[in-house]
């Protein structure tokens, strides 16, 4: 997670708590194509190539307690 700019960050846990697209781009006030820019950038930073891999390594990785 260390590895992640703030921002991807916040869209990593919000990912991990089950949000669409489109409502992470509403309470971040970003649009839907940036939360997918963002996402592709986690997906290769972190070396996995599915959401489901993210939300796997979020909740393994206890990022969920930084909410």
């Amino acid at each position: 997670m260390d590895t992640l700019t703030e921002r991807e960050q916040q869209v990593a846990i919000l990912v991990a708590q089950g949000l669409s697209n489109i409502v992470i781009a509403e309470r971040l006030m970003i649009s839907e194509k940036t939360v997918r820019n963002h996402i592709t950038h986690i997906l290769n930073k972190l070396g996995l190539r599915t959401r489901a891999e993210l939300v796997a390594t979020a909740w393994r990785d206890g990022w969920m307690t930084r909410v």
